[in-house]
């Protein structure tokens, strides 16, 4: 009886350690954010009207954010975060910095033509074995008078910041019907997130898989 209890005890409490960890992170992670953001602006309202109000520098930093938004989708706001960005990348520290940054968050922006094009599934780093990875950009070789076309593809190796970028030929690239928000979520997840049928993007070209990839939508 007393063994019951105790293996019933602890699968209780790895469920509810399971679905509380998660939240719990969550919740630090964001306080921890809230924290950051508004100490940055809170001494500025501290002096101004000498008292302390908390998440007024963090509201104000969004205020901040979204004008920053609004300018830089006009014509004018443009222009004029082109001539800073022209003067900020004369600064030798801050330019290293900055467009390793830039190029980093332009990769998530659906509307950078430097972003992620495709999730993909390639056969890497060797034989038999198949990894998830971003298709960047096309580019063409010449090679022996002829033009040799190759898929650039991103395949993160720690989470998803760091990586290794592969050529591919075009038939050695699954192209799958995963958006790359997912996509980012199931590199986050350590492929747990990853959905239990994989289905080939309809556009893609028709090639030999094998067999244990499983394209739910493919025309043999």
């Amino acid at each position: 009886m007393d063994e019951s209890i105790r293996i019933t005890f602890k699968r209780k409490f790895l469920a509810g350690l399971i679905v509380t960890v998660p939240v719990v992170f969550t919740i630090l992670v964001l306080a921890g954010l809230f924290k950051f953001v508004d100490g940055i602006l809170s001494p500025f309202f501290d002096f101004l009207l000498g008292m302390h109000i908390a998440g007024l520098g963090f509201l104000t930093a969004i205020g901040i954010v979204f004008l920053i938004g609004i300018i830089s989708t006009n014509v004018f706001g443009k222009k004029l975060l082109d001539l800073l960005e022209k003067i900020f990348l004369h600064i030798p520290v801050f330019k290293s910095i900055y467009t390793a940054i830039k190029q980093l968050v332009d990769a998530f922006s659906p509307e950078s033509n430097s972003a992620f094009k495709r999730f993909v599934i390639v056969e890497y780093p060797r034989p038999g074995a198949y990894a998830f990875g971003f298709m960047t950009k096309e580019c063409s070789i010449q090679s022996e008078g002829r033009d040799v076309c190759l898929k650039a593809v991103y395949i993160p190796t720690n989470n998803l910041y760091l990586g290794d970028i592969v050529l591919f030929d075009d038939h050695d690239i699954i192209y799958t019907d995963i958006q790359i928000e997912e996509g980012i979520r199931i590199i986050l997840s350590g492929g747990i997130a990853a959905p239990s049928i994989i289905t080939e993007s309809r556009d893609a070209l028709k090639k030999d898989v094998p067999d244990h990839i499983t394209h739910a939508g493919r025309t043999r």
